[in-house]
């Protein structure tokens, strides 16, 4: 049980996709810009590479992450040090029995939700509420966050 860097690369860019719908005028977009006081001029005047350059470097810290959320064989690893060259015997028997029980797409998809429900909900919520936002602002935002995190646990828990 290794940090899979692909599909920790792979779930990086999946904020960046979902987000391209997601903000989308067609979508969430005028209502996220309404509630979050937003111009159409202030999104122009932005500099992308920097704003998409740092949003990847932030999904990527979160895709790093996820794994000790997904994928239940990280919590072994963790307790034997982490250094599997160094495991005792058990851990590799408990490895070989073990090693991809609930490593599916879909048990990813039901962690990235838990997290997004009871990580990041909190998170901006309460920072939505002493910026005095919307609960329409809470919502876009943090059912951005559900949906992406979603999809990178099932990428990250289903990728063996």
């Amino acid at each position: 049980m290794e940090f899979n860097f692909i599909a920790i690369t792979v779930a990086a860019f999946v904020p960046l996709i979902v987000g391209f719908f997601w903000y989308n005028p067609k979508v969430f977009g005028n209502p996220w810009m309404q509630a979050a006081g937003i111009t159409d001029e202030q999104i122009k005047a932005g500099n992308m590479a920097k704003i998409f350059g740092l949003a990847f470097v932030f999904a990527f810290l979160l895709a790093f992450m996820l794994p000790t959320v997904v994928n239940h064989q990280m919590g072994a690893m963790s307790l034997m040090g982490g250094d599997v060259e160094k495991a005792l015997p058990s851990y590799h028997a408990f490895m070989d029995d073990y090693g991809n029980a609930f490593r599916t797409f879909k048990h990813g998809v039901l962690h990235g939700v838990l997290v997004g429900i009871f990580f990041v909900l909190p998170i901006l919520g309460t920072n939505a509420l002493f910026e005095r936002k919307s609960a329409k602002y809470i919502f876009i935002n943090v059912g951005f966050w559900i949906v992406s995190l979603a999809i990178m646990g099932g990428i990250i828990c289903g990728w063996q």
